[in-house]
């Protein structure tokens, strides 16, 4: 059976979801959300879930900034708990990045991120675990932390579904439907169609395959990311998230005890098929794990492996993300986060609803043309002034 909407989003991770809280927090209701397999089902769920501020990107900065109020918020917003945990967050360079990460901070503050420069002797009260003999100069964020994006992308959902959104869940889109170059709606696997006037896709690391029959070409490449869990074998205590960008790699810890341990050199990374890539740590990653880890935290004694997964990227060439209007009329994406994407969710969907509602960004800080899709053919990316010598624009 046949239906109509306003809006139909395709793709219910945590950014299709908080796009359609955030339109029906503008009063756009008559929105149907379409997603293949259930909430948060897709790469949502492998996120590491780091809360920062910190980018060189000022738009991205303030983004960072909205999702830090909407976490901090979040009981008295959604009613609920959704995993956000505000341990802090310590950013720490060698000489060679001092003068980027001064600068970048002071940008930083210049859109509302709450920053500071602290010394070594915080940060070793903060980790006393670490050897923080190679730092010059360390970032702080008292307000950063970590979530969970799988809780978070649920809160978003049953919110907009209180306010009379439809989230339909095992409902694979297979296609648009256009008229000419606008788009007016979708078709589904089963043979039906949903009618609207406005589509958003919203489906990472799937959306190149999508879009190109349409002629809209989202540059993306799906990227591999691994992760590993480590018990330090030591009573951490209340330990902040560590982006260590000397030997490039960030900690945080989890709520029983554990420790995160992600890799920040994306100087090589491997691409994957997000239907068919392995699902755990190779040997490789493991033994770098291993390398890393014990360099940076000697006092991890006794520390052991407990468990690995991995997830995919949807990458960029400029590392950022498509938030935009397309040249097919009543076409929105939203997609290509490269790893930005849970922290900046609420942000990106109150982009999404501006975007569809008023047909540019209502917060000057945060200005539509960052993120427009048009600015990879025309050569100009969106790009840090300060970026860090091996971090790059992951920073």
């Amino acid at each position: 059976m046949n239906e109509t909407a306003d809006v139909v989003i395709v793709g219910g991770g945590i950014e299709g979801c908080a796009a359609a809280w955030a339109l029906s927090q503008r009063g756009i209701t008559d929105v149907v959300v379409a997603e293949r397999n259930t909430v948060a089902s897709g790469m949502t769920g492998k996120s590491s879930g780091i809360v920062r501020c910190h980018y060189g990107v000022s738009s991205l900065a303030a983004m960072a900034t909205i999702g830090l109020e909407v976490f901090e918020k979040a009981e008295e917003i959604f009613g609920d708990d959704i995993g956000f945990r505000q341990t802090g967050y310590v950013v720490g360079v060698d000489e060679a990045d001092v003068g980027s990460l001064r600068k970048s901070m002071a940008a930083q503050r210049a859109v509302g991120v709450q920053t500071e420069e602290i010394d070594a002797g915080e940060v070793a009260r903060l980790w006393p675990f670490a050897d923080l003999s190679p730092f010059a100069a360390f970032g702080w964020e008292a307000r950063g932390g970590y979530g969970d994006a799988y809780q978070t992308a649920q809160a978003f959902a049953v919110a907009a579904r209180s306010a009379g959104v439809r989230i339909r869940q095992g409902t694979t889109v297979t296609g648009l439907l256009t008229d000419g170059d606008a788009v007016t709606g979708v078709q589904l696997a089963d043979g039906s169609q949903i009618s609207a006037a406005t589509v958003v896709v919203a489906t990472g690391v799937w959306t190149e395959p999508f879009l190109a029959p349409y002629g809209i070409d989202v540059p993306i490449r799906v990227v591999r990311e691994q992760i590993v869990m480590i018990s330090p074998g030591v009573e951490l205590g209340p330990v902040p998230v560590f982006s260590d960008l000397v030997s490039l790699q960030y900690v945080r810890p989890e709520v029983g005890g554990d420790v995160l341990f992600g890799n920040s050199d994306l100087s090589d990374v491997v691409t994957a098929d997000p239907d068919d890539y392995l699902n755990r740590a190779t040997e490789d990653f493991i033994d770098l794990t291993v390398d890393k880890v014990g360099t940076r935290f000697p006092g991890f004694t006794g520390a052991a492996i407990t468990s690995s997964y991995a997830g995919c990227y949807d990458v960029t060439p400029d590392w950022n993300p498509v938030i935009s209007a397309t040249e097919r009329d009543g076409l929105f994406v939203a997609a290509g986060f490269s790893g930005h994407g849970f922290k900046i969710a609420p942000a990106v969907g109150r982009l999404v609803a501006d975007l569809v509602v008023d047909g540019r960004s209502g917060d000057p800080r945060i200005p539509e043309t960052d993120f427009r899709l048009a600015r990879f053919a025309q050569g100009d990316l969106l790009k840090s002034p300060y970026p860090y010598v091996g971090a790059g624009q992951m920073r």
